[in-house]
């Protein structure tokens, strides 16, 4: 059962389709590598093995090769405890919905289990997801198997650290500003966040918001890649939602081009950064030259980046909140209150001159892709921190005055609406792990798995994992 657990998830799915290994073996591989390791980590507080058994028994009942070629055929995963699994506690990371069990499974998670993926539980997320640090009244605090003093990230660290201490094979995560990029920079694992729109999902509140997006957290990239495959494809629930590729992003990985010209920037051109994070990024740009025609240091001018993000992510949050704020106030974290109260300030005015702005600023990205296949830069400023302190607040002498600027290095990526994924690049001196993002043009998800496992190839980053959960003395 140990040896199942370091397998791939490519690997097992592939033991899975030959009937080599079953689902309910896998499941008791799972089960008892969650309970050699969860008691260190607290990734998947919500379990819900009695269920996923009943679905494995379902499955063992069908013939593998009746079954269509994207299929995960009985392999366990992770939902992030922000989407409901039908019969399932559903808690969002909050006391205000502590109790709570959902009735329904949102469309992504039944696209999932009809295609063959069996959810043994829900990973743990701060309270609504909101923040880099996981933590929430409900559960309490994820660590990391790094060093469980130390923080996975957020929001997705408990899918992070669960696949990371080898829990479970794929995790399903969600980003807005680095909410799964984050967590795989912290924890040594690969996290993509797709274009708006690639994984459909809801039915939800704001079906007509493109910034939040749920995409695949894996051990590697063709792992990342199968994932994605299997969550992708359009749902009339999610207005404008994609369709799956012509070509899957599997077979993507078969042949991988020399690129074009590649653009790498430290710090986007505004960042405080680490300057151990920094020379580690740096060399992994270093050594991506060998799969392109040459890298330099340049970036698009992103220059208003991080205010459109504030602001466009604090008019989610009180359209999203606002009758939790007058309802549950006391209930609820300073970090999620300040966010909606944020968004009640905001002018009309002030919501239109971000949107014109990140118009304008997509534009600039457009052009510079037509020069530039990709941009590489760090994941995080910063390595993974305590996880007793809530956020970062100052790095290389600046100062923060609010909660989601140390995250500025994704965030800002992401009113681009290009995919980004994270992947392992190298590790600090004291042994934990930094991860490098690569972003390409809009809607294409191939080109950046492709960037992605050019580079992971050729370095043994993802061979390190899972790991057993290190407690320093």
């Amino acid at each position: 059962m140990t040896e199942l657990t370091k397998m791939t998830a490519t690997d097992v799915v592939g033991l899975l389709k030959a009937r080599k290994v079953s689902p309910g073996e896998l499941l008791h591989a799972a089960e008892a590598r969650i309970g050699e390791t969860d008691g260190a980590v607290n990734a998947i507080p919500t379990l819900c093995f009695d269920r996923a058994r009943a679905h494995a028994a379902r499955l063992e009942k069908e013939n593998p090769a009746d079954r269509p070629e994207m299929h995960l055929h009985g392999l366990p995963i992770a939902i992030k405890d922000l989407t409901p699994v039908k019969d399932v506690r559903f808690t969002l990371g909050s006391p205000i919905f502590a109790d709570q069990v959902a009735e329904m499974s949102d469309v992504m998670v039944e696209r999932l289990e009809e295609r063959g993926g069996i959810v043994v539980g829900k990973s743990n997320t701060p309270e609504f997801g909101a923040g880099g640090q996981t933590f929430n009244e409900v559960f309490g605090t994820t660590t990391n198997p790094w060093n469980t003093t130390l923080t996975p990230g957020g929001s997705s660290g408990g899918a992070a650290s669960a696949l990371a201490a080898g829990q479970v094979w794929l995790a399903q995560g969600s980003d807005l500003g680095g909410s799964l990029r984050t967590p795989a920079s912290f924890t040594g694992i690969v996290g993509l966040r797709p274009s708006p729109k690639r994984v459909a999902h809801g039915p939800l509140r704001l079906p007509f918001s493109i910034y939040p997006v749920e995409g695949p957290m894996a051990r590697n990239v063709p792992d990342a890649a199968l994932f994605l495959d299997m969550m992708s494809g359009a749902h009339i629930l999610d207005p404008s939602s994609l369709p799956a590729p012509e070509i899957s992003y599997v077979d993507s990985l078969k042949t991988i081009p020399k690129f074009g010209r590649v653009a790498y920037s430290p710090d986007l051109g505004q960042c405080p950064i680490d300057p151990e994070v920094r020379d580690i990024c740096a060399k992994a740009a270093e050594d991506f030259a060998r799969y392109c025609d040459g890298v330099e240091e340049t970036c698009p001018d992103l220059h208003d980046g991080e205010e459109i993000f504030q602001t466009l992510r604090a008019q989610i949050f009180i359209a999203n909140h606002a009758p939790l704020l007058k309802a549950h106030r006391d209930k609820l974290k300073p970090e999620v209150i300040w966010n909606v109260e944020k968004g009640a300030k905001l002018t009309a005015d002030e919501i239109g001159a971000a949107q014109r702005a990140q118009g304008a600023l997509y534009q600039r990205v457009v052009k510079f892709f037509s020069e530039y296949d990709f941009l590489l830069t760090p994941t995080s400023i910063v390595p993974p921190f305590s996880h007793q302190k809530r956020y970062v607040e100052e790095v290389a002498g600046v100062k923060f005055d609010n909660y989601m600027s140390w995250l500025a290095l994704p965030s800002i990526l992401t009113v681009t609406n290009c995919p980004v994924i994270s992947i392992p690049c190298g590790f600090t001196k004291s042994g934990l792990p930094v991860g490098l993002q690569i972003m390409g043009p809009n809607a294409r998800e191939d080109r950046v798995l492709q960037a992605a496992y050019a580079f992971e190839r050729d370095h043994d980053f993802a061979a390190r994992l899972p790991i057993d959960p290190i407690t320093p003395a």
